[in-house]
Formats: structure tokens, sequence, C-alpha cells
């Protein structure tokens, strides 16, 4: 599945000098965006609880497998770097018609994965005779509306279902993936974002415009973020709900983690202009919500 790596950017003001009081200020309201995307994560980790034994495996290593944890968290991180150079690569071309139609496959078929895969989980709570077709019908429902708002409507709905399919991906990468296996991809991506932004192409294409890349960003207020940074803080969550059930403090721990490692990061985009949004909010949530699993 391509997809925008991580990064937070503030949106460039196309002015030569800006006044002081037009400068990015941190405020808590930034925070909303983060906050929904993983709360509605939640809501579908919950559907996804008496699934647990059908989860789809997407890495490719089992993790029984001596090394795993590393082989996986290596794959993500070399399928992240393959197609952020990809995009800068036709950002620089020009080529615009290619950049839209593959966003378009993308979203396309990670909304038809998502909605199957929740879809069915709801069901499992109102068996039928009909689940199937309802199955299909909604899928192909939900699909055509999230490609509407996406790619025809306004800025609000389009962020509206960015913010969704974050928090919806996430959890099922953190429904899919072993504990360790995770773990170890959060870790990786965290590191891998700092080199990124500031020596590799997600900087050279946030300082090109993430509104070249509508669907796999989103803009709230004067900052831009990239779908990644909300994918990786509900793909942490997630993680954390499923391993340590029936025992909820892990996961909330994750998120006030997450929240406190944002605050950072924010106040850091105040200064810097662009900073990558994966360092403290990962490490932060992993660190707490790990420590209350194992610890407590």
């Amino acid at each position: 599945m391509t997809q925008q790596p991580p990064i937070t950017q503030k949106q460039e003001v196309p002015t030569q000098s800006k006044p002081e009081e037009d400068k990015f200020k941190f405020q808590f309201v930034y925070l909303l965006p983060i906050m929904a995307s993983m709360l509605f994560g939640l809501g579908c980790a919950y559907l996804l609880v008496p699934q647990q034994s059908g989860a789809i495996p997407v890495t490719p290593i089992p993790e029984s497998t001596p090394g795993a944890p590393i082989g996986n968290a290596l794959y993500f991180v070399v399928l992240l770097a393959v197609a952020a150079t990809m995009f800068y690569f036709l950002i620089k071309r020009r080529s615009k018609n290619v950049i839209k139609a593959l966003i378009v496959v993308a979203l396309t078929t990670a909304s038809l994965l998502l909605s199957l895969v929740y879809i069915s989980a709801l069901l499992s709570y109102f068996p039928s005779d009909y689940d199937f077709y309802i199955l299909i019908a909604s899928t192909i429902f939900i699909t055509v509306l999230f490609d509407f708002a996406i790619f025809r409507l306004g800025s609000i709905a389009r962020n509206v279902a960015v913010v969704c399919v974050g928090g919806a991906l996430g959890i099922f990468f953190g429904f899919s993936i072993p504990l360790f296996s995770a773990i170890a991809i959060l870790a990786f991506l965290a590191v891998y974002d700092v080199i990124a932004v500031y020596k590799g192409p997600v900087g050279k294409i946030a300082q090109s415009g993430l509104d070249q890349l509508q669907g796999l960003s989103f803009s709230f207020k004067d900052i831009q973020m990239g779908l990644g940074d909300l994918v990786f803080y509900s793909m942490l969550i997630g993680t954390l709900f499923f391993s340590f059930l029936p025992d909820y403090r892990p996961t909330v721990m994750a998120v006030v983690g997450i929240l406190v490692g944002s605050v950072i990061t924010f106040y850091m985009l105040e200064k810097k202009g662009i900073f990558p949004g994966l360092p403290f909010p990962i490490m932060l949530g992993l660190g707490l919500g790990l420590a209350s699993g194992f610890l407590m």
C-alpha cells in the first residue's frame, strides 16, 4: 500500500516577512485531530475484539522466526523509503496526474480493505442470512463515500476522512502485527522519520508542499500533518490494546504519552517550521504504555 511517510509541517505563508502575531504558536486545539483519530481507532479496536483469532498477517516474516521483529521493521522502513523517494521523483517531474492516480488507487484500496474488515466485525455481533449481501453493499457504499469526501468535497470533509482512515488503518496494523514486531517497527520508523525529514525525501517533499498529496496529508488551522503520523499513533495504541487485554492501563498510558509527545513536537515546530511527527509521540507512548503493561 502506498502511503505518505509521516511528517508534521507548518504551512508556509506567501509573504517575505511574517508579522510576529502571524507566527505559528502552539495551542491545545492542535491536538484535536490526533485525539479524534485515536478515539475513532479505539472504537474500531472494540469491534475487532471477538475476531482476535482471525488477524490478517501483514508482516513478511512470521514472529516465530529468529530475528523476525528486526526483519519486519526493516521491511516497513524500506517500504516507506521507496514510497517517499517515488513521490519525490514524481513531484520533481511535475507528474501530477500520475501522483493523483497513485493516491486514488492507494486510498481506495485502503478503504475497501478497512471497510471489509470492520463491517465484517460489526456483522458478527448481529448475524443474519443476509450478511454477505450487507457486507458487499456496505463496503462499496463506504468506499464511494470515502473517495467522494477525499477527492470531491471540501477540506473539512477531506480532513474528517483522513482522520478516520488514519485511526482505522493504525488499529488494523496493531491488530495484525505481533507485539515485538510492532514495537520494533514503531521504534525503527521513529528513527527513520528524523533521517527522512532532515536528510531524505520527506523533507524535500514538505518543501515542495504537502498540498500536492491531498488525501495523504491534511491541513488543520495553520499546520499540515501526514497521514502516516495518525496511522502510527493508532498502531501504537492498537498494539497495546490487543496485547494487554483486559488491562486497559497500557492503552491509556500510551495515549497520554502520544499526546505529551505531540505537545513537545508542536513546540519544536514553533522554532523549526518543520519537524518529524513520530519520534517524541512514539517513544513516549511506547515507554509509558510498555512500562504500564509489563511492570504493573
